[in-house]
């Protein structure tokens, strides 16, 4: 009999709504900042440009307010915890709609997208179903995405481009989290802890349970580290020997569960 599902985390949707806004925020500065020509500069993305990164940014905040523009769903279709695993499904897809967008007015898409999402966002109701590409979702779940979104972006930003571009403390909190309780549904059990202070603890893979003192498997890393390993921009192998992971116990190796989204 498979294990039973452990009960969804909650997120404080005012604090969402606002770390959304922050963390997009925080990119609209860092792209209007840009010379021209760091624009057609390359980035870790596969052919992204940093212009098609820009663009791609934009329409993470963007799919909100086309969610909100439009008529509501007839039913949910996709739980938060799910959601992580379904982005591999539309890789591809994300891929050739980013590159054949590819914005020449940033500033312009950048003002309206934001404008639009205060305007729609205020007083919108969390349980209001919008359109995803992976299914209905509320409101609130769907802007935890956002959170994820924009923070694994933020990072390729400010990889492409040498820029140091800040994370919104909320938005990293729940971009954390959620990644992390991607690993512990993937991998489900409680034989490992893994840490990622100050925002998430998560057991996870088969195996003996521990029920008090330290236990036996224990990885550690730090927020931005587990969010390149969940979503395949490091590897295990990379992190470890960066010393940027610290894990201990004959099973504290996540590299057969890593990423845990596309």
């Amino acid at each position: 009999m498979p294990p039973a599902r452990k009960r969804a985390r909650s997120y404080d949707p005012v604090k969402i709504r606002t770390a959304v806004s922050a963390q997009f925020g925080h990119v609209r500065d860092a792209v209007l900042a840009l010379p021209p020509e760091a624009l057609d500069a390359p980035t870790r993305l596969g052919a992204w440009t940093v212009r098609d990164l820009a663009g791609h940014l934009a329409a993470a905040l963007g799919s909100v307010v086309r969610g909100l523009e439009g008529p509501e769903p007839a039913r949910r279709e996709l739980l938060l915890p799910d959601w992580p695993a379904a982005t591999a499904t539309a890789t591809a897809r994300i891929d050739e709609d980013t590159r054949a967008a590819a914005p020449a007015d940033l500033p312009a898409l950048y003002a309206h997208t934001a404008g639009r999402y205060e305007e729609l966002v205020a007083g919108a109701d969390g349980d209001r179903l919008v359109p995803t590409r992976f299914g209905a979702m509320t409101l609130a779940d769907f802007l935890v995405t956002r959170t994820v979104e924009l923070v694994v972006h933020t990072d390729d930003l400010a990889a492409a481009t040498g820029t140091d571009v800040p994370h919104d403390r909320q938005a990293l909190a729940a971009a954390t989290r959620l990644l992390a309780d991607a690993l512990a549904t993937r991998a489900p059990g409680g034989a490992v802890e893994v840490r990622v202070p100050p925002y998430a603890v998560v057991q996870c893979v088969e195996g003996p349970r521990h029920t008090r003192g330290t236990p036996p498997n224990v990885v550690e890393t730090d927020p931005l580290t587990w969010i390149r390993l969940a979503t395949g921009r490091t590897t295990w192998a990379e992190a470890r020997d960066a010393a940027r992971v610290a894990a201990g116990g004959e099973r504290a190796n996540l590299t057969a569960f890593l990423p845990v989204m596309g």
